[in-house]
């Protein structure tokens, strides 16, 4: 691999003839066939298409049935044919009044109607329950079987499971305008005139729908959750801010919550004479103690099935059937002996 790589060093004004290229490219796209347009051309092509994108531009986006935005489409995004988001039809004059609104491949020879998202997993993408990829069936809806030998499959159905807990199937193609995503209260970023820029509208765009914190995705937390305290068991990362945290609150001379973690700090040090692996296994076991002390605190939710066994006292006690809460986030399942199966 070595004697392939090349290292490229260019002065001021070379560097910036690079840059005019880049973003030439990010404009025009395939659309000069091939060949570089000249200033000219590049002005004219840039007066007429450039008004278009800003008014008329479609925001792409690969959405389950909560609403939430999985996967938003840049130009680069892979289509079930195999083709870029970018080498599909993104530029309207006019929007289309029919919805959805079709995004035809515009490779010459490709019979894909519309762009459809097809997820991967890792460098690949995934498989049908025919065990056949992508790429072995139709470009058209519902994306049947080509291969002689599979006569099963009416369409291309996939066990594949989203990071939003849905299954592949419970998602769908959304492509609207500017109007109809602010009226899901979906951010829309600012205009752009760059061709096919989907439902790119900043850097957490990049990220999955689960994992981004606006309103296409899984959205802000909550208060309580930002509020909570850094003990040593959170991230390094999260630890690594105490210190300026405490700094703010002897700033504002909020005493009351400065000392809140005092127990904690102190007992994330290792005593004297303390072996590193009694340290370790006396931190495990205040950990313990502590899920386990919340873990009972925590009451039955109203409605909640619970059930009743005797105690050796002849009083009954009982034990939560639905899940619970623990102090760490994690939701400890009740075996609900007891409880009648519906």
């Amino acid at each position: 691999m070595s004697d392939r790589q090349y290292h490229l060093k260019f002065d001021g004004d070379k560097a910036a003839a690079v840059d005019a290229y880049l973003e030439y490219r990010r404009i025009v796209g395939d659309d000069d066939g091939g060949e570089l347009f000249n200033p000219d051309e590049y002005d004219t092509y840039k007066k007429k298409v450039l008004p278009m994108r800003l008014k008329n531009r479609l925001f792409t986006s690969w959405t389950n049935s909560s609403g939430m935005d999985c996967k938003q489409i840049g130009p680069e995004t892979p289509c079930f044919c195999q083709h870029r988001y970018k080498q599909h039809k993104t530029d309207f004059e006019t929007v289309p009044e029919e919805r959805p609104i079709s995004l035809p491949c515009q490779v010459r020879g490709c019979h894909c109607t519309s762009y459809h998202y097809i997820p991967l997993m890792g460098g690949t993408g995934i498989r049908c329950k025919c065990k056949h990829p992508a790429e072995e069936h139709s470009e058209k809806a519902p994306y049947r079987c080509k291969k002689s030998v599979c006569q099963s499959c009416a369409g291309f159905r996939s066990s594949y499971t989203c990071g939003c807990g849905s299954p592949y199937n419970d998602h769908e193609m959304i492509v609207e305008t500017q109007e109809e995503r602010e009226a899901r209260g979906h951010p829309v970023g600012m205009a752009t005139p760059y061709q096919a820029m989907g439902g790119l509208t900043g850097y957490s765009s990049l990220a999955e729908g689960y994992m981004r914190l606006d309103p296409s995705g899984r959205g802000a937390p909550s208060e309580e959750f930002l509020k909570q305290e850094i003990t040593s068991s959170d991230h390094a990362f999260l630890r690594g801010a105490v210190p300026s945290i405490q700094a703010h609150r002897r700033a504002i001379k909020d005493y009351g919550r400065l000392d809140e973690d005092m127990a904690e700090r102190m007992s994330s040090l290792r005593k004297p004479n303390e072996s590193e692996m009694d340290f370790y296994e006396r931190r495990y076991q205040e950990r313990l103690k502590a899920e386990k002390s919340g873990a009972r605190a925590i009451q039955p939710r109203p409605g909640a099935l619970t059930s009743k066994r005797p105690t050796p006292g002849g009083s009954t006690s009982s034990r939560v059937a639905s899940g619970m809460r623990a102090p760490s986030g994690r939701t400890i399942a009740g075996k609900g002996r007891g409880v009648p199966r519906s």
